[in-house]
């Protein structure tokens, strides 16, 4: 729900959802519409349909419940890299990396600083960092603190730089701009 959503308009829905669905058999169980009506106005609409299709897949072959390891849960429609990653790393507490948009900011500023961060090159070389970086425990936390930072201090527009401890090292601080702005400039 967090995904690209602010927490003030989640807090209630959030709050509404685990009331109607506090299983995945209660999830897999509702009606599609009822699911549908319960996710707006959040926006994202077609997450709820696939939430709805993952509840029914674990409930009907992994006995209610969502695996834990990548391949398995990479073949539920609608998981891919960053969400099985997500799902290992805060629901089973295992080492998996994540790269969702706040993430991939920060590391494609730290240490790339350059280029169009959402080529396949630097996709695969951001997913390359971020399992490389992991630490051998702790990394819920660890994973949490990274999507946190990109989200209140190396923001999308106007980053905190000031204040960054990574500045020292970041590719891109020399520069104190946003991605786009680094784009052009060293183009």
């Amino acid at each position: 729900m967090l995904q690209q959503t602010q927490v003030d308009r989640v807090l209630p829905k959030y709050r509404e959802w685990l009331d109607k669905y506090p299983s995945l058999k209660a999830l897999a169980a509702a009606h599609p519409d009822e699911v549908d009506s319960t996710w707006r106005p959040l926006g994202y609409n077609a997450r709820p349909k696939r939430l709805h299709s993952i509840a029914k897949e674990a409930v009907n072959t992994h006995g209610g419940k969502l695996p834990s390891d990548e391949q398995t849960l990479r073949s539920f429609k609608g998981i891919g890299a960053y969400t099985a990653g997500a799902v290992q790393s805060f629901a089973f507490g295992r080492r998996a990396p994540i790269l969702d948009t706040n993430v991939a900011r920060v590391l494609f500023r730290v240490f790339i600083g350059y280029g169009y961060r959402k080529d396949t090159v630097t996709q695969k070389r951001l997913w390359t960092l971020s399992a490389t970086l992991l630490p051998r425990k702790n990394v819920y936390d660890f994973n949490q603190a990274l999507m946190d930072f990109g989200a209140l201090v190396c923001t999308a527009r106007k980053p905190r730089c000031l204040v960054c401890p990574m500045s020292p090292i970041c590719e891109a601080y020399p520069f104190n701009l946003d991605h786009e702005q680094v784009v052009q400039h060293r183009s």
